[in-house]
């Protein structure tokens, strides 16, 4: 029987890429439609081939850079390109800071249909490589080996991988010798741990069979030079965690705390499952000012720790409290603006969906002897209703700091009825920050914004919005 060839591609060649579009990848144009292509910068020409035609767009990869972009500089990490991290790498950083601010302007303006006040320059970070403090990473019993031929000469035990995951292909992970994103001893710990698992003869997770021993790792440090390392494995064998437990702790004091859990579950989270101390203490310390933020194996914390301090100054600055305030934060976390504003404020209320966060809330206020704090636990929707509002107080002021999907639209209904004279909306998504100000447009009008860069190389950023009520 005669074997179908697959469809050859389309390949177009000598694509002048013009711009970024607001999800980071650059943008074309080709016969009126827009072309969608990752990993090129403005000004380079490119050949692409194309994967993907809708009526009015396109997406490709490049095969080939024909003509280098004069702005386009050499990645510093040896897995651009393979990697699904740290795509920008490329583009100068002066340049990642102009497309990110003409995110915030167009989506704000353009989704939202707001009337916007001049925007303020993005803050940069100071630091671009090593600002993360928190990686996670992913064992794998079958690498991403780029070259076919090879992976037919690489016999199993050498297939093991720990690193990230290739985008687009949930079971295949790069494995990762040297990571820019945090500071050491990320890199040696995990390559430790590596190195002992295939010593040892640990089995690597095989993500589409479900089985294996060793799942994920992840890696929490603080800017006070504390380590936090959590191991997750499918099944409970004491004596193996033991062994490899105990050689972390020998070999790397600086581990302040040494944890485990036990995920016999079809997805990686943990965030319903019990987590084991078995060294140190069972968490690690943040700084900020004259506040201390305990970070448990769960806890949120802003993953730049250094860009948090700046963008939790705007938060004070724009909610600019006198100390007579009843402030809102909403999506508290484990209640780091909160407790960062209450020194500010008559009484600052907290509510966050994880009780695990709303745990550490409360022991961060007790540790800093913060007394005019109060933490709730639910779902935004439930707990902020008109009777939440009338046992708590009205608020003056209220902090909104959603995960990317923004906030529900009974949250919004909540907050006009509430009239406070401020909202300060803190987003890592400028779209659903736009969607949700619109809703509430004709009540408050946007004064101030402030866009913070909390994730070099990435499209990622933070913007900070000043709402005030109309009179």
């Amino acid at each position: 029987m005669k074997q179908m060839r697959r469809k050859e591609r389309e390949i177009l060649h000598d694509v002048v890429i013009e711009s970024i579009a607001a999800e980071g990848k650059a943008i074309a144009k080709i016969n009126g439609k827009v072309l969608f292509v990752p990993f090129a910068i403005p000004g380079d020409i490119v050949d692409v081939e194309v994967h993907r035609k809708k009526s009015g767009w396109m997406e490709g990869v490049v095969k080939q850079i024909t003509t280098p972009s004069p702005d386009r500089i050499e990645p510093f990490c040896s897995y651009y390109g393979t990697c699904g991290g740290c795509k920008w790498q490329p583009l100068p950083y002066s340049m990642q800071l102009k497309f990110k601010q003409q995110q915030v302007e167009d989506q704000l303006s353009r989704i939202g249909s707001l009337d916007l006040p001049e925007i303020s320059p993005i803050l940069g970070s100071e630091r671009t490589t090593y600002y993360r403090n928190k990686l996670e990473f992913t064992f794998s019993n079958k690498r991403w080996i780029e070259s076919l031929s090879e992976a037919g000469d690489i016999p199993a035990e050498e297939r093991q991988g720990l690193g990230f995951h290739i985008s687009g292909m949930f079971d295949k992970v790069l494995d990762i010798h040297k990571c820019y994103l945090q500071d050491d001893p990320s890199n040696e710990i995990r390559n430790f741990i590596r190195k002992f698992a295939l010593e040892h003869k640990y089995d690597f997770f095989d993500l589409r069979e479900q089985s294996g021993f060793l799942r994920t790792l992840i890696i929490r440090t603080t800017s006070t030079a504390e380590t936090m390392v959590i191991v997750v494995f499918a099944y409970n064998d004491k004596e193996k965690i033991d062994k490899l437990m105990s050689s972390l702790t020998e070999t790397f004091p600086v581990i302040k705390s040494l944890n485990y859990v036990i995920n016999g579950k079809r997805n990686d989270t943990i965030s319903d499952l019990p987590v084991l101390n078995c060294y140190g203490a069972d968490a690690i310390y943040e700084k900020m000012e004259e506040l201390s933020f305990r970070i448990g194996p769960k806890s949120f914390y802003q993953t730049n720790s250094h860009q948090a301090y700046k963008l939790y100054s705007i938060v004070r600055d724009y909610a600019s409290l006198t100390g007579e305030e009843i402030v809102y934060d909403l999506y508290t976390g484990t209640g780091t603006i909160a407790l960062f504003l209450a020194g500010n404020a008559k009484k600052v209320i907290g509510v966050e969906y994880v009780p695990e966060a709303i745990e550490d809330a409360f022991s961060n206020a007790e540790m800093n002897k913060i007394e005019n704090c109060s933490f709730y636990a639910g779902d935004m929707k439930d707990v902020l209703s008109s009777d939440f509002i009338a046992e708590n107080g009205k608020p003056d002021v209220i902090i909104l700091d959603p995960p990317r999907a923004g906030i529900h639209p009974d949250v919004a209904k909540v907050i006009i009825e509430a009239r406070p004279s401020k909202i300060v909306y803190v987003s890592c998504n400028p779209a659903t920050q736009a969607r949700d100000i619109s809703l509430m447009k004709e009540f408050y009008k946007v004064v101030a914004i402030q866009p913070v860069d909390m994730f070099p190389h990435t499209h990622h950023l933070e913007n900070v919005a000043l709402l005030e009520l109309i009179k």
